[in-house]
């Protein structure tokens, strides 16, 4: 008798506030009722963070729906994010579930940190000394503009990357100045390490949830959140003080916690930013062709997505 197929691994994708983590719950619990199990592996670069749970959308542990989550909560406020040390745990997850017989799944919009985990991608070294001569400039100059700077060297990178992020656009011009080649040019081509189905969730009415996501972020506790984080160095953070939300209250917060600008100023910037983060998550998950898109509102989504897996992969044909 064959052996029964190993399932590939499954990425849930595409912008925020799409429904991705519900999404990959109940197609958890489908596979679990009428297969193989599975379990789910982070790929939100904000929700490694332990206590940044509001404002990155972490599933609450009541809405987990019974599936195992891993790679929450695995990183102190203080750390600076590192992709290539992502790509290790990763890794480790997906061979961890694969070895008790369960479907890794991964979900995210972070698109480098999800490439890191499935493709043949090695990160570029690192030069101390031009990062920190790049750091200066960026404390002189301003993170939009180097970020202009960057739109030179490198259009592509520049536009999946948002001005005010000075860490990652200092990243890409170092690896620039470091190879001689477009930051964009280090990727590889859209080539798993496993046997691997992407989905990826979009939907038309996106800005107005990102909308609605923000306003109900602050009335269940962001902006105490965000106080409680403060002693724990949100503030100096080089990764999470920079993150959407976090960075606009930070702005409208003194170091005890107080309230010094318009909170309604903040949320109106948080979301207006959510919303030039979400048309680069697209322009970045857009150029794979391996995502096969779904509309994210659609009635019937998890059946739609089920069949396409059982399409693509024998494995999944009984959970149909």
């Amino acid at each position: 008798m064959a052996e029964p197929a190993t399932p590939p691994v499954i990425a849930v994708v595409g912008p925020t506030a799409t429904g991705k983590s519900e999404l990959a719950v109940t197609l958890a619990q489908r596979l679990a009722a009428r297969g193989p199990g599975a379990e789910i592996i982070n790929a939100d670069s904000m929700q490694l963070y332990a206590g940044m749970d509001i404002g990155t959308a972490k599933l609450p542990r009541a809405e987990r729906g019974g599936v195992a989550h891993h790679l929450l909560d695995v990183w102190p406020i203080s750390k600076s994010a590192a992709v290539a040390e992502y790509q290790r745990l990763a890794r480790a997850t997906i061979a961890q579930v694969r070895a008790r017989g369960a479907v890794p799944i991964l979900v995210g919009g972070s698109g480098l940190y999800l490439r890191g985990a499935l493709d043949r991608l090695e990160f570029p070294g690192e030069s101390p000394p031009i990062r920190a001569r790049l750091y200066d400039e960026l404390d002189r100059l301003g993170a939009p503009a180097l970020h202009a700077r960057l739109a030179g060297l490198d259009a592509a990178a520049a536009a999946t990357i948002l001005p005010s992020n000075g860490r990652r656009i200092v990243r890409a011009l170092e690896v620039i100045e470091l190879t001689g080649r477009p930051f964009i040019a280090t990727m590889p081509a859209f080539e798993s390490i496993y046997p691997c189905v992407q989905v990826g969730l979009d939907r038309a009415d996106l800005d107005e949830r990102v909308d609605l996501r923000v306003r109900r972020m602050v009335r269940d506790g962001f902006l105490d959140e965000v106080r409680a984080l403060l002693p724990l160095g949100l503030r100096a953070s080089p990764t999470a003080g920079k993150a959407l939300g976090y960075a606009q209250l930070l702005a409208v917060l003194d170091d005890s916690g107080t309230l010094i600008g318009d909170l309604d100023d903040a949320i109106e910037a948080t979301a207006r930013a959510t919303r030039r983060f979400v048309r680069r998550q697209r322009s970045w998950f857009r150029r794979d062709p391996r995502v096969r898109w779904f509309d994210g509102a659609a009635p019937d989504l998890l059946g739609r997505v089920v069949a396409r897996l059982a399409a693509s992969d024998a494995a999944f044909r009984t959970v149909e």
